[in-house]
């Protein structure tokens, strides 16, 4: 029988994963990667950016960095680099296709009445139909001309949640960027696409405002601070203060072991948990508040958040159960005291001609250049994807968590799955993780449950996620429950989820990728 054809788009650390996955198993990859280049969201990045995560946390689990990598948080290029070796010594670079971008996809063979009247999963439960594939709209990425339609028997959306689709604010009528007629108004997105020079010479002797507070903001705003100094200090504009690390050792004790440990996860509450491991949670709840208050007074006293006005009205645990930790660039609180950054907090802002005007002040921040670092609306690119109107429905979240079975599989879309979408304390670690489950369903190891039971548990992680997270939740974070929601995904795949010696090391020792390299 002819091998089944796998469509993969993107290119980044889940499409390479994906290929090399799916290829071990006998099946043909076809990798569509819009750019000329692997490496997703590394290929387009600000000059100083790195690695916010111990490169033993993101790394591919039978692949270690090369010794030749001595940082804890390599940069892009290093990362680059990494990924590139990847992909060359397991052969994935002859399945991909560059430059080559797919408008849309359908799916042949099934119509929405026999869609809802489905109990199993495509109707059976199992990865693929004879009758039913996805037809591929693809073009040129580079002239925008059309290529030749791909049919395939399944499909894999790596297509990342953090690219493409900026996230813009909402301003009041006349309030938008069109008001601002001295300056102009980027996305961290253009930016970060600009060559390091044409960056560099963009924001040099420019008063420039940064709006947002994660990654990015951080760093847009340590660029321009280096450029140009307090004779221009760059305007860091937030909504509000999270908890942003200055390293990952608070007090001397790695977060990891604080938060990514199997009696880290007993502490809390999780997803489909006996009645035993409630009341566990419930009990050992204490001992969750002091691990928080412990990280909170670090961050607090190691950099004075208090006398910045910095210090977070929400706790800890909101912060990292939402994945909205971002470590901070060396230094930024020097500059800040230097007057190279201006810090300022407000809920809202509108744009006047001669820059940014903000509540409770009658003078606008006077600006030449402002950047949006306001994130990005992947939700609209995976939903804009699917021609048909049912599909785009289902990838229509509203404020809900993303709905999607071990946060892969929609229960009601055949033949397709989505991985690199949920956030963790590691993406490539869990990405690798959830390819190999998705490459062992194509190969028969497991099927799905029924809809019914799917769609059962995608509610109770909802719930889960929303406990912890609060206004945060729709980041879809597994941070505080990554080991639980390995362990789910080893049980499908028929591993021992215990995957350390010894009952300590397994209770207490962090785990990370090369503990899953093999089953």
């Amino acid at each position: 029988m002819e091998p089944k054809k796998v469509a993969i788009i993107g290119a980044g650390v889940s499409g390479l994963a994906a290929c090399k996955f799916t290829l071990s198993k006998g099946f043909i990859p076809i990798v569509f990667e819009a750019r000329g280049a692997i490496g997703g969201v590394w290929t387009e990045t600000l000059q100083t950016t790195a690695l916010q995560t111990p490169k033993e946390m993101y790394r591919f689990s039978d692949f270690p960095w090369p010794k030749s990598v001595t940082e804890e948080f390599p940069k892009y290029n290093q990362v680059l680099d990494y990924l590139k070796s990847y992909a060359d010594h397991f052969g994935l670079m002859k399945h991909i296709r560059f430059n080559t971008k797919v408008m849309s996809i359908d799916c042949e063979g099934c119509s929405d009445e026999e869609i809802n009247g489905w109990t199993l999963w495509g109707g059976s439960g199992e990865a693929f139909s004879e009758r039913r594939k996805w037809r591929l709209n693809v073009v040129d990425a580079r002239t925008n001309d059309p290529l030749e339609e791909i049919v395939v028997d399944f499909v894999i959306l790596c297509i990342g949640r953090f690219s493409d689709v900026p996230n813009i604010p909402e301003f009041p009528p006349n309030g938008g960027p069109e008001a601002f007629k001295s300056g102009k108004v980027l996305h961290s997105l253009q930016y970060s696409a600009m060559d390091f020079d044409t960056a560099s010479n963009l924001i040099k002797d420019k008063q420039v405002t940064v709006v947002g507070l994660q990654k990015s903001a951080l760093d847009l705003a340590m660029e321009c601070a280096n450029a140009n100094g307090p004779r221009n200090p760059c305007t860091l504009l937030y909504r509000t203060a999270h908890w942003n690390l200055p390293d990952h050792h608070p007090w001397g004790i790695p977060l990891t072991f604080l938060y990514m440990s199997r009696f880290a996860e007993l502490l809390i509450h999780k997803p489909g948990e006996s009645f035993l491991l409630y009341l566990l949670a419930v009990i050992l709840s204490p001992i969750v508040i002091i691990i928080a208050k412990i990280v909170e007074t670090y961050a607090t006293r190691k950099h004075g958040l208090a006398k910045y006005g910095m210090v977070p009205t929400h706790g800890f645990l909101q912060d990292i159960s939402s994945c909205l930790l971002a470590s901070l660039p060396e230094k930024f609180y020097e500059k800040v005291d230097e007057g190279s950054i201006i810090l300022k907090k407000s809920q809202s802002f509108w744009f006047c001609e001669d820059g940014v005007m903000i509540e409770g002040e009658t003078k606008p921040i006077r600006s030449d250049l402002v950047i949006l670092a306001t994130g990005f609306r992947g939700d609209q690119k995976l939903k804009q994807i699917f021609t048909s109107a049912t599909f785009r429905d289902c990838m229509t979240f509203h404020d809900s968590v993303i709905p999607l079975y071990r946060q892969c599989i929609h229960p009601r879309i055949p033949q397709l799955a989505v991985i690199g979408f949920t956030e963790s304390p590691s993406n490539l670690f869990t990405s690798e993780l959830r390819c190999r489950w998705v490459a062992e369903f194509l190969d028969g190891t497991f099927k799905l449950p029924s809809i019914k039971e799917m769609e059962k548990d995608i509610a109770n992680w909802e719930k889960s996620l929303t406990y912890y997270s609060g206004p945060f939740s729709k980041r879809a974070c597994l941070a505080i429950v990554h080991i639980w929601y390995s362990d789910l995904l080893c049980k499908d795949m028929g591993w021992n989820p215990m995957r350390k010696k010894g009952l300590f090391a397994n209770l207490f020792v962090p785990h990370g990728p090369s503990d899953y390299a093999t089953p």
